[in-house]
């Protein structure tokens, strides 16, 4: 997927509590990390709520800590945000998706914390393999 006017996305790690997790701690469950995408956006290209909207498509928000086969705490549905007029767009795209869904919203919009960029061959792993995602088994 290309969205015209995002400059990079950034597969990582964020809002728990471990320095440079690796893939493998952040699947533990343990580091209170989610995964993440930071996006490095053009504003003069693309509105940041266009990015929400691209969020909605592609990206289940009903399901608590799961996305697709993957589930536990670090694939809740999150959006991470850097200021204040972003926690508002988010919140009210939140209300305004919540009406084309058949069940309730819990995708969370919390401040951004530090971002853990994964490891290398996360990176644009959809691109590279062709697979809709990447699995490790639970330990």
């Amino acid at each position: 997927m290309h969205v015209p006017g995002v400059v990079d996305a950034v597969s990582g790690y964020t809002g728990g509590q471990t320095t440079s997790p690796t893939y493998y701690e952040v699947c533990s469950g343990r580091t209170g990390h989610a995964e993440a995408v930071l996006v490095t956006y053009d504003p003069n290209k693309v509105s940041y709520e266009k990015l929400l909207e691209e969020f909605f498509r592609h990206h289940d928000p009903t399901t608590p800590n799961r996305q697709g086969p993957d589930v536990g705490t670090q694939y809740r549905s999150a959006i991470f945000t850097y200021d204040a007029d972003q926690e508002r767009l988010a919140k009210e795209s939140l209300e305004a998706y919540s009406s084309r869904f058949s069940r309730q919203i819990v995708t969370e919009v919390v401040p951004a914390t530090t971002f853990w960029p994964a490891e290398q061959y996360h990176q644009r792993y959809v691109e590279r393999t062709g697979q809709a995602a990447c699995h490790v088994a639970n330990w």
